[in-house]
């Protein structure tokens, strides 16, 4: 990976959540293009933006029905082309998601391939006879619950949809609809689209044959992803995607790969097999998950969080750092304090993504430490997997108050409510009723209130990635993590070139005392989330609640 590439920080925006110019309720590119200075003060230089395409939103636009049409909500292509020119002109990129898996139902693709076996488009999907009984056939369940076949009377079969039914999940054994995907990237990157973030892209190989899944986290249906997530084909079709778009345009490509093990994942970032810059992987976003799998009401483990996060740093060549964004939950509530340390816990957490090796990526709103929402009932809910789960919770047995308790901490929704730029109506969002009501304590929680703080999140943030983007040690060095059996601190070192820097992170909640289990000699405190009477590096430290500091030693 080139340098440039390296020395990215994405931010990613939701786009219908972000800014709302036109008083509809939803956010769109005018909203977006107003606060290109906000994002490049903040020191971000990759946009990574939501799905922006013509969709009928069963999804929230992760079904698309057309690749190359704005969708009406968020404006046209001349906002789009007018976003590029304003967004470069800044020095920004931007990167669009890219859902291949799967379409809209309502794409022409797919109302051309359900009317007849033997049509141009009949092998775009995935379609499969009934079993003899009539019945689906493998017992695959889908992401949001139930069958992940359903049954079309025009061609009696039954097509695969691994998330919604609206969802067809489209055939990559086609050349013709390989050819068709690349046409379309290809499309975009002539607009000057500078990257792909690639939704569920380990899930585009899928078998000739689905055998019956097994039953997992108590669901009546087979787990989605066995015997499909990375498939045969996979890195065939991300090569021959490579050879065709990426490398001719010097596309910068992140991969979203769920159940995906590290030694998969590095299968896609080698430079040397020609496939993707980056990838998402979800090992250490299952921490807190429980019986019935991602909806739970536990909490989760430091040593779980640390292990996780080491593991796949040393075993991927490149990461992609994370803690949030649009399907998580808020991270300062999730892994730091949104009460009385919410300002100093998402200091800490911030450094925690950015300072590890890898693209650091920040999801809007935490950068001002927004936090999960207290939702009073499942209609101030919109996401479809939240109803879904929520539904599913209680047939198997889960009290109500407990299932929406479940669903409550982890909805999607906690990251989709709109942004809070002040304390005016709607928290300057918009004007007019919004598509989703705001967190109710964006009064306190705000663009314009942090900036005015003394101990803004926002001026940390910046901080930090100024620092990343020049500094060598935290752009190329090594990792090595310090720190394995403390129960309240993650500390880890990166070193290049005889320099090194350590980071020491207290996840407590009260002061702490820690004694650094290796002797360091001449460090000198490079940045921290607070005032300390000494810059010099002490082999005890006494930290404070979420502190973070991060050391120049050598």
């Amino acid at each position: 990976m080139n340098r440039e590439k390296k020395t990215g920080v994405v931010y990613e925006v939701y786009v219908q959540s972000f800014n709302d110019s036109n008083n509809d309720g939803i956010g769109d590119l005018q909203g977006l293009i107003e606060k290109l200075d906000y994002l490049k003060d903040l020191g971000v230089n990759i946009l990574w933006l939501t799905p922006i395409f013509e969709s009928p939103m069963v999804d929230n636009g992760y079904d698309i029905a057309d690749y190359k049409k704005i969708a009406d909500v968020y404006g046209t292509m001349a906002d789009m082309d007018e976003l590029l020119e304003k967004a470069h002109e800044k020095g920004i990129k931007i990167v669009l998601d890219l859902v291949v898996n799967h379409t809209s139902d309502k794409h022409a693709w797919f109302e051309a391939s359900k009317q007849s076996r033997d049509n141009e488009f009949s092998d775009y999907y995935i379609w499969k006879d009934p079993k003899a009984d009539g019945s689906e056939p493998s017992n695959h369940g889908s992401v949001f619950g139930g069958s992940a076949w359903e049954y079309c009377p025009e061609r009696n079969q039954y097509y695969l949809h691994l998330f919604a039914k609206e969802q067809p999940d489209l055939n990559w054994k086609s050349k013709a609809l390989r050819e068709a995907v690349y046409e379309t990237m290809e499309f975009w990157a002539k607009k000057g689209v500078d990257g792909f973030r690639m939704d569920s892209i380990s899930l585009i190989s899928k078998p000739d044959e689905f055998e019956d899944a097994p039953l997992l986290d108590n669901k009546k249906y087979g787990a989605y992803y066995q015997g499909i997530t990375n498939g045969e084909h996979l890195h065939e079709y991300l090569h021959e995607m490579y050879e065709r778009v990426l490398k001719p345009y010097n596309l910068f490509t992140i991969g979203e790969t769920p159940h995906t093990d590290v030694e998969q994942g590095q299968l896609y970032v080698d430079p040397k097999r020609e496939e993707l810059d980056m990838i998402f992987q979800f090992e250490h976003m299952h921490v807190d998950y429980g019986e019935y799998g991602r909806y739970s009401d536990i909490a989760f483990k430091l040593s779980d969080l640390r292990r996780d996060l080491d593991h796949w740093q040393k075993g991927l060549s490149w990461n992609s750092n994370y803690l949030g964004n649009h399907d998580q939950p808020r991270i300062v509530s999730r892994f730091g304090d949104e009460g009385k340390y919410r300002v100093k816990s998402a200091q800490m957490l911030a450094m925690l993504t950015i300072m590890q090796r890898g693209t650091p990526f920040v999801y809007q709103g935490e950068e001002i430490g927004m936090t999960n929402v207290d939702f009073k009932s499942m209609s101030e809910m919109r996401d479809l997997e939240a109803y879904n789960t929520y539904e599913l919770l209680k047939s198997l047995g889960v009290e109500d108050d407990q299932a929406f308790a479940m669903v409550k901490w982890k909805t999607r929704d906690n990251a989709r409510t709109p942004m809070q730029w002040n304390n005016q109506k709607n928290a300057g969002f918009c004007q007019s009723e919004p598509w989703i009501a705001l967190n109710s304590n964006y009064d306190k929680i705000n663009v314009e209130k942090d900036l005015a703080s003394e101990d803004s999140i926002y001026r940390f943030y910046q901080k930090l990635i100024e620092l990343r983007k020049t500094n060598d040690v935290l752009i190329d060095g090594d990792y090595q993590i310090v720190e394995t059996n403390d129960s309240d601190v993650i500390s880890f070192m990166r070193e290049k070139d005889n320099k090194k820097i350590l980071i020491v992170l207290s996840f407590a909640n009260k002061r702490i005392k820690y004694n650094l289990p290796i002797q360091f000699e001449n460090g000198e405190l490079l940045i921290g989330n607070y005032s300390l009477d000494s810059n010099e590096l002490n082999h005890t430290l006494y930290l404070q609640p979420y502190e973070g500091r991060a050391y120049l030693i050598g």
